[in-house]
């Protein structure tokens, strides 16, 4: 008998794209950042049940966030916290990329526009 390969294929960890963003704006820098999470948001996730189509990422008081991603409970979530699916959610980075961010969004009149889950690319539309 014939031993079958256990090895696993090593797989994409991306768990929602924007494939019009490829289309819409010419992307000159890609950043990777953090996002910060409640705990109904990760189980979530790991289901797949993530949409960044409609998000946008904008910089105020220093700090960067995504508005318009949408990310569904699921139905065994907790019942006693309250999820807003299309909630303001911060983006985690180091001080130095956000101050880079916020130098090239306002001066050089650039766009943040989220590609991935876990990336923005930086472009012009």
């Amino acid at each position: 008998m014939v031993k079958k390969n256990s090895k696993k294929k090593a797989g994409s960890n991306t768990i929602a794209q924007n494939k019009k963003v490829r289309h819409e704006y010419h992307i000159e820098d890609e950043i990777e950042s953090g996002i910060e999470l409640q705990g109904w948001e990760v189980k979530s996730l790991r289901q797949g049940k993530a949409n960044i189509a409609e998000s946008y990422v904008y910089i105020r008081d220093g700090q960067a966030y995504i508005s318009g991603m949408s990310i569904i409970p699921l139905n065994q979530a907790s019942t006693h916290i309250v999820a807003e699916p299309t909630r303001v959610r911060k983006l985690l980075m180091h001080r130095r990329e956000l101050d880079k961010l916020i130098g090239l969004v306002n001066r050089d009149g650039m766009t943040l526009v989220a590609t991935a889950f876990t990336g923005l690319a930086l472009g012009r539309s």
